[in-house]
């Protein structure tokens, strides 16, 4: 059974989604705090986190970066009530993988539920060696292990950094527009702000040690990415 971590402090809003994902089959743990909420999500054992910005004790930004600096890479989706672009802009920085605008549309957050935990339990079978890592510059993903590395050091990346780089690997030297990507690595559809994209696409050239002078995933204006060896 999957089970998703609940951190969020209005008791009304934790009920119904308590209730909501008991009744489709998901075990739940809940927290009213961020400094619990921190503690429990650390300990692990957890398919997603469902983590609300405004909480007591700790904010969810200083949450979700003290639970990804702890080497977790369960997947975080963030609840806001504000919906502005700040905040938007800095749950992803702090390694979120998604984020939903408070009042939301239940229906939308389960879909978004159920995407980011099969796409971070997929383990693909890769049968030839060649497809087991790819090399570019000084860099080697290693997908048994679902890893990046350079120069033998592993660099840190939650699993939808991941996820990305790794399609875009697979498909070099093709300009991929946002939507695709929020569609094969999201699996959301384009109603998804491709705000999401963009942050992910930032944070990654920032652990390549190319935002200022992009190498490797370059930005087609008006168009979307491409990746180049």
């Amino acid at each position: 059974m999957n089970t998703i971590l609940i951190i969020e402090d209005e008791p009304g809003v934790r009920m119904t989604l308590e209730d909501r994902l008991s009744a489709e089959g998901y075990g739940v743990k809940s927290c009213s705090d961020g400094i619990t909420g921190e503690e429990t999500a650390i300990k692990g054992g957890f398919s997603l986190i469902l983590l609300d910005i405004m909480l007591p004790g700790r904010d969810g930004f200083a949450v979700c970066e003290k639970i990804r600096k702890s080497g977790s890479t369960v997947p975080i989706i963030m609840l806001t009530a504000r919906n502005t672009d700040l905040d938007t802009v800095l749950g992803l920085r702090q390694g979120a993988d998604d984020y939903v605008a408070k009042p939301f549309d239940m229906a939308v957050l389960l879909a978004r539920i159920e995407a980011q935990i099969r796409r971070s339990s997929m383990s693909e079978e890769r049968t030839s060696p060649s497809l087991s890592s790819a090399t570019f510059g000084e860099f080697i993903l290693d997908r048994e292990k679902g890893s990046l590395f350079r120069r033998d050091v592993e660099i840190p990346f939650n699993g939808q950094e991941y996820r990305l780089l790794d399609y875009l690997l697979a498909n070099p030297d093709k300009i991929i527009s946002r939507d695709t990507l929020l569609d094969e690595v999201w699996g959301y559809d384009s109603e998804t702000s491709s705000r999401t994209v963009d942050v992910h696409i930032a944070r990654i050239r920032q652990k390549l040690g190319e935002s200022e002078i992009p190498r490797h995933i370059l930005t087609i204006r008006g168009r979307g990415y491409k990746f180049i060896f």
